[in-house]
């Protein structure tokens, strides 16, 4: 059987009858028909949050460790990794280094199709050395198909190191099998438009990797409550934002919450301690380093006393 035959097996490269005739359909039914498709993505994502929660376990181990995350992948699979990991740094107030993202291509990749990049399997092992990659860290290689071989590649490579593994696929089983720690394959279905899997598959995937390094930063520390305590207010919505944090968590006015927080050099977690235990800037880090980080364990003992 040929490589084509076996694609053509693949879940998200058959055909989808609900959406055979879209071409024929007006504006409005077109919108309607994406909508519906889409609304069947949370419940395929809701049947593999067990495995979302074993690759939490791994990611909040490995950081712990001393280690990073990577997530790798092709075109849209690998735009959606760099995405996410880019995100981390400003909401968390996460090391740049914390969740890495790797695209074929390379960075041009990121903003128009590098052709033929995902089918070089050896630039991977190129492109995560030159990162680092280590045996503390977890690799997740996104590959909607299953089949991409500088995502293959790069999971075999991680495993021949130590390093722990992840597979996130958007159909029921790989097409090719990889030897890993955790394997999400999320069911999407056939794609509205056939293998366009920049569509249901992506937003999957969109989904899972929130999932992801949210919860890792949960585990870790950076949010109390359901508010981003972690945050660095950066720009002027960050400012305003951390402002109503701390004022909320503190009973300040707008405007002290706000002189507060750039006596704590902008960092909102900072600045909730020194309220809370009436301390300055490096009595407030040092004991968030103590707490490793939870907030919660030092408003309660003010709390308390």
């Amino acid at each position: 059987m040929t490589e084509r035959l076996k694609r053509e097996s693949l879940s998200t490269e058959q055909q989808n009858v609900r959406s055979m005739d879209i071409d024929t359909r007006s504006i409005l039914e077109i919108l309607q028909i994406i909508n519906d498709e889409d609304k069947r993505i949370p419940q395929a994502v809701n049947k593999v949050l067990p495995q979302v929660a074993e690759t939490v376990e791994l990611t909040v181990t490995s950081i712990k460790s001393g280690g990073s995350v990577f997530y790798v992948g092709a075109g849209t699979s690998g735009r959606l990794g760099v995405l996410d990991a880019a995100e981390c740094p400003p909401t968390f107030s996460a090391p740049p280094n914390m969740f890495r993202g790797i695209i074929a291509g390379g960075d041009m990749a990121l903003k128009q199709s590098v052709e033929g990049a995902e089918d070089h399997p050896e630039d991977v092992v190129r492109d995560l050395k030159s990162a680092g990659l280590k045996a503390e860290d977890v690799l997740i290689g996104i590959a909607s198909s299953s089949t991409t071989p500088y995502v293959i590649r790069a999971l075999e490579y991680g495993r021949s190191i130590g390093t722990k593994t992840v597979f996130l696929i958007c159909n029921p089983e790989p097409l090719i099998p990889v030897n890993v720690d955790v394997l999400i394959s999320v069911d999407v279905g056939q794609e509205i438009i056939t293998g366009s899997t920049r569509m249901k598959s992506g937003t999957a995937t969109k989904m899972i990797l929130n999932m992801i390094s949210t919860a890792t930063m949960i585990r870790l520390g950076k949010v109390y409550g359901n508010l981003m305590v972690d945050l660095m207010a950066i720009n002027e919505k960050l400012v305003d934002r951390g402002t109503r944090i701390i004022s909320k968590m503190t009973s300040l006015s707008y405007d002290e919450a706000n002189d507060l927080l750039f006596k704590a050099n902008r960092e909102v977690k900072t600045a909730i301690v020194m309220h809370h235990q009436q301390c300055d800037y490096d009595t407030a880090k040092s004991l968030l380093k103590e707490n490793n980080g939870f907030l919660r364990p030092l408003i309660e003992t003010y709390e308390k006393n």
